[in-house]
């Protein structure tokens, strides 16, 4: 039986490798890669360098053009479940082609595999579909929300309140009524300057774990301008940005 393993690689430092990911790295005879654009080089070259330290002698690297996401349609769920279909064509080619029998193969995922990553689905789709029998397992990896939390000295959660993980998109709509945190990601619009700052701290991070790391915080109406400043500058020096945040309602601020 051939096996899969979705291995959690942590938010971009390579000491963010948990013990587990190690010795899941350490029994992997192939690694497959879905190669972002040229931009995005660096981390390829990031999770080459965690297989050379982690990987085990004679591990083979198979990469493959990632497949692209339409980000210009308004039918955003129809977009996304088309993008995961053409990835499912991939991996099922992959394993199909480069993984024999009784092997192992392992994809590589920023952070954790729970938090708004399509592997596993793509996997569980690959599977559903019947042209090929594997078992997979997922290790889960550190992710940018804990790497974000602890590179600001902070909790998510406060003693009972209730935090919520969301995206930019929808943090446009506005700041949640019931919750007091909230942690946003894939936000490329920088939905924080959208909303209602009154009462509001922020706590950012861009590339976390990386040499081009950005930290800022502070009361959102004060900060944010800077941090829009930031990420524009990284986007146009790097041509693409990895962040996510966390908004608090400031202690005694209004519902």
């Amino acid at each position: 039986m051939q096996h899969i393993l979705v291995i959690g690689i942590g938010a971009g430092d390579p000491d963010h490798l948990t013990l587990q990911a190690a010795k899941a790295l350490a029994r992997t005879d192939v690694f497959f890669i879905l190669d972002k654009n040229e931009e995005r080089q660096d981390m390829i070259r990031l999770r080459r360098q965690i297989l050379t330290e982690h990987g085990r002698p004679g591990h083979r690297v198979v990469g493959v053009p990632d497949a692209e996401r339409d980000r210009t349609t308004p039918a955003y769920t129809a977009a996304v479940d088309d993008w995961r279909s053409r990835r499912a064509d991939l991996v099922e080619r992959l394993i199909a082609e480069h993984l024999g029998p009784d092997e192992t193969g392992a994809f590589l995922v920023w952070g954790d595999p729970s938090l708004y990553d399509s592997v596993i689905a793509v996997v569980d789709e690959v599977l559903a579909r019947g042209t090929a029998a594997f078992e997979y397992e997922v290790i889960p990896g550190i992710s940018s929300i804990s790497a974000l939390a602890a590179r600001h000295r902070t909790t998510l959660t406060r003693v009972g309140r209730a935090v919520q993980v969301t995206t930019g998109r929808r943090l446009a709509r506005g700041f949640p009524e019931d919750v007091d945190d909230v942690v946003v990601m894939l936000d490329g619009r920088a939905a924080f300057t959208e909303i209602d700052p009154e009462g509001l701290e922020i706590f950012y991070g861009a590339y976390l774990g990386t040499p081009d790391e950005i930290l800022a915080a502070g009361p959102l109406a004060e900060t944010a301008p800077r941090i829009r400043e930031l990420r524009e500058q990284a986007r146009e020096r790097k041509g693409w940005i990895m962040d996510s945040y966390l908004l608090r309602r400031a202690e005694g601020g209004a519902h």
